[in-house]
């Protein structure tokens, strides 16, 4: 049974920032963001066909400047954030913007690539609003209520999680509420991930070495996993099953998962990158598919059974058995499928910032090297049968 050879596109520009158009539930679309110093930025529009193997692209300008993290709308295609860099009063600041693709090209339905109209005159990203707060100071990432309306993001700017309610066109932002990370020294948020369980009323935050989880609608932490890796924290992953499941990663090479409601210790560990990981991701369907991507550059598929919401095969949660079944003598018995590494992608040749499952097809994801160069896999065949049937 023959796998699908990887796709592979070059950027011109180095890059950092990936996302799925997470609005597009049929199309296999990925937006890139660039980081030039010496020409105006883009966001590529990535579209694939994957019965053909075919990526096809569309350039949108950004010229506010280079972009250090991309975010979609869950409820409009048309719809995105970006974190960037400018220059303000000589020094180098982070903001972060709401913006709008022209109407013809949120579908897919812009001119073929090859038109050079379109490669020599790309269109201009229509700017909706800032999310700036200067008193807040520079924003690492924006984050979307997930399955949302599109109206609510969080952004976390230094040592503040700022909650704005967007207007009906999104021309519009207002914090609503904030968090301060109180403590010594300067504290600086790393990276966060808005929960999509309990109603989309947590937060998970990184800083430092340290992962806590905050209530929004108090604003107020709810628990702190201090010394949750041995060096920075890069990047945070909610299990889509699971509502009290994370996942870590950092720059002492290790992903982790954690159960929030036991905070000691990990629930488990896994050590195969052998430099900083940036980015994990829980595969939106099957939780048991968890993608890294790490400086060693390579991108790692992992199948972690042992701690997913199936288990044994089928769905097993606590939640769900009765106080008078005794079903946990029958898990005792039953032994769950073993956790492996399924492969290892290795066609990047520089550090691996972001790696993105697509929100169209659940067997497809995407990778971005900051060379520019991005790859796009798919989960094993073998694999993904032996997970459907």
């Amino acid at each position: 049974m023959e796998d699908d050879a990887p796709v592979i596109y070059g950027l011109e520009f180095q890059a950092r920032a990936l996302t799925s158009q997470t609005a597009e539930s049929d199309a296999i679309r990925f937006l890139v963001g660039t980081q030039s110093l010496k020409f105006d930025n883009q966001i590529h529009i990535i579209d694939f066909d994957d019965e053909n193997n075919i990526i096809s692209k569309s350039v949108l300008q950004h010229q506010a400047g280079e972009i250090w993290h991309i975010s979609a709308s869950p409820a409009d295609k048309a719809v995105l954030t970006t974190c960037y860099n400018k220059t303000s009063e000589s020094r180098v600041v982070t903001c972060g913007a709401v913006w709008r693709m022209p109407p013809e090209w949120e579908s897919g339905s812009h001119e073929c690539p090859d038109d050079p109209h379109n490669s020599h005159n790309p269109q201009n990203l229509e700017l909706l609003c800032h999310l700036d707060n200067s008193s807040h100071g520079n924003a690492s990432c924006v984050l979307w209520e997930p399955m949302g309306d599109g109206k609510s993001v969080i952004s976390l700017a230094d040592n503040h999680a700022l909650l704005w309610d967007l207007t009906e066109s999104s021309t519009q932002a207002t914090i609503s509420s904030s968090a301060t990370l109180e403590g010594k020294g300067q504290l600086k948020f790393t990276a966060g991930k808005w929960s999509p369980h309990h109603n989309c009323t947590q937060l998970a935050t990184a800083n430092d070495t340290a992962i806590r989880g905050w209530d929004l609608r108090t604003m107020s932490q709810i628990y702190c996993i201090e010394n949750a890796h041995g060096q920075l924290v890069r990047d945070l992953d909610f299990n889509p099953n699971k509502q009290y499941y994370l996942a870590s990663c950092g720059d002492d090479c290790k992903v982790k998962f954690w159960d929030v409601r036991n905070i000691n210790e990990p629930v488990k560990n896994l050590e195969e990158h052998s430099h900083w990981v940036w980015s994990v991701r829980y595969n939106h369907s099957h939780d048991q598919l968890v993608l890294t991507g790490s400086s060693d550059s390579r991108v790692i598929l992992s199948n972690m059974v042992s701690i997913s919401s199936e288990p044994f095969g089928h769905l097993v949660d606590d939640d769900d058995l009765s106080d008078g079944e005794d079903n946990h003598q029958d898990e005792k018995t039953k032994e769950p499928l073993q956790d492996s590494i399924i492969s290892t992608y290795e066609e990047h040749e520089d550090s691996v910032y972001a790696v993105e499952w697509s929100s169209a097809d659940p067997w497809l994801f995407a990778s971005l090297s900051y060379d520019g160069r991005l790859v796009i896999n798919r989960v094993p065949r073998a694999l993904k049968y032996h997970i459907l049937l």
